[in-house]
């Protein structure tokens, strides 16, 4: 009997498709509502050029003027400008020798999909959390140290209840969003931040769409855990945490789709097979330019993301959907 090969399983018109509705569904960044994708960031992602352009209408300034029966209203403009984003270019392979044997089941394409989809979820959502540490990079890089709230000390062995995760330490982050704080929908942090609520007994579960009671919620924030998070040793001791907060649609995602996403491939002297991926997609918080100052390669490493010389504020405060708040773990 003819083994079951890799290429056997994988149609690329059907495989590609599948993978990313599942990354997608997977995504706490999307299921969040953080994280926004439409037709035209896919459009744009798939355009060409490591840059891709968005352009924006500016907000209206200045007041209102008194009617008078001698006198013309002023008109006035509105006025544009654009924020550049990055096209990452990603890819992974996977070998396994025989293969037939790991895949047995009802549902193989299933199988492969859920695994790869979970792989690629979690790549994307570390593409958004090393380009937030270059954003906030050096609390003062970017014009964000309005958008940081620290209640985190530099001597973390001495660090008291005040200098660790609270409901006021949030409260106050999200305020410096003023009126536009109720925007914010979701928290991200390190699991070490996470198990201090746990030990505070202050996170609460919510249903998901199934009714299964699985969604963490911290003062009505959904919860993000990702141990990418930002983390670094005090200027004394001890280690010093970041923890964002999120608006609807604070991140754009474009889904450039590769000149060839999906390959197979045998080993036949290694009896093994290969799955090969490719990524093309942006991933950029609103708000921010990428400025293309430290980028080596083709497109940038997650450590380059994370250079605050690659970022530049371009929106007011207020438009630009996320905060950050230092903690001691």
């Amino acid at each position: 009997m003819a083994a079951t090969l890799i290429s056997d399983i994988i149609v690329p018109e059907v495989f590609n498709p599948y993978v990313t509705e599942k990354t997608a569904e997977l995504s706490d960044l999307i299921a969040s509502g953080i994280v926004v994708n439409n037709d035209r960031l896919n459009a744009m992602a798939a355009a060409g050029g490591k840059l891709i352009r968005m352009p924006f209408f500016k907000d209206l300034t200045g007041t209102d003027e008194v009617l008078a029966d001698d006198a013309d209203l002023t008109v006035n403009a509105i006025t544009t400008s654009q924020t550049d984003s990055r096209l990452h270019l990603r890819g992974k392979a996977w070998g396994v020798h025989d293969l037939a044997e790991a895949l047995s089941g009802a549902d193989p394409m299933a199988d492969i999909g859920d695994k790869v989809a979970a792989f690629w979820a979690r790549m994307m959502q570390a593409v958004l959390i090393n380009s937030l540490q270059g954003v906030f990079a050096d609390n003062l890089a970017n014009d964000a140290s309005d958008l940081l709230h620290v209640v985190a000390q530099e001597e973390g062995s001495t660090a008291d209840a005040t200098n660790k995760i609270s409901g006021t330490a949030v409260l106050d982050a999200k305020n410096l969003l003023g009126d536009a704080a109720g925007s914010l929908v979701a928290i991200g942090m390190h699991s070490n931040v996470y198990t201090e609520l746990q030990k505070q007994n202050l996170i609460t579960f919510i249903p998901n769409s199934r009714g299964e009671v699985v969604i963490p919620t911290y003062l009505g924030y959904r919860v993000i855990v990702d141990d990418g998070c930002f983390t670094r040793v005090g200027t004394t001791d001890g280690f010093v945490t970041r923890v964002y907060l999120f608006a609807a649609g604070a991140v754009g995602m474009g889904d450039g789709g590769a000149p060839t996403p999906t390959e197979t491939d045998r080993d036949s002297l290694g009896s093994t097979d290969i799955l090969i991926m490719r990524r093309h997609f942006v991933m950029h918080p609103f708000g921010f330019n990428w400025e293309e100052d430290t980028c080596a390669g083709e497109a940038p490493t997650n450590a380059e993301c994370a250079l605050a010389a690659n970022w530049d504020r371009k929106l007011e405060k207020k438009n630009c959907g996320v905060v950050a708040l230092d903690v001691n773990p």
